[in-house]
């Protein structure tokens, strides 16, 4: 198993059908779809994110640069991510094309790495190791 982050993407579109909906209905539909993904057992983590106030820094410069966000363009926005516990990326697509997600949405997949993707004999992996176990998150 691997997991994946289910990266939620919103668009002007589908702000203004939201818009349109009881909240109350969003709710339902998408309390739904976290109860089918508990119980198959592939639901880590699940949040959703206020799209303001936000910060963005911006390491583009010599200098990173603090400003306030998040980005302006509603394209450039993720408002939630789902981590999932899943086989393939295959799947986790599978599970992204059941989300009740408004028209003009877009959910992006990546891969979570882990720990031990990374060369065991670092010192500084070798501390991560350490407090993750420490921590129970291995």
């Amino acid at each position: 198993m691997a997991k994946y982050m289910l990266i939620m993407r919103s668009t002007d579109e589908a702000f203004a059908a939201f818009a349109n909906l009881e909240f109350a209905d969003i709710l339902d539909a998408m309390g739904r779809f976290n109860d089918e993904l508990i119980r198959a057992g592939v639901l880590l983590a699940a949040e959703g994110l206020d799209p303001a106030p936000g910060i963005v820094v911006d390491f583009t410069g010599e200098e990173p640069v603090v400003t306030d966000g998040p980005y302006g363009e509603t394209k450039e926005l993720f408002n939630g991510y789902y981590i999932l516990d899943v086989a393939s990326a295959e799947e986790a697509a599978e599970w992204a094309k059941r989300m009740p997600y408004m028209t003009g949405s877009k959910a992006e997949i990546r891969r979570v790495t882990t720990i031990d993707e990374f060369p065991q004999d670092n010192e500084w992996i070798a501390k991560e190791r350490a407090w993750r176990e420490s921590t129970g998150q291995l």
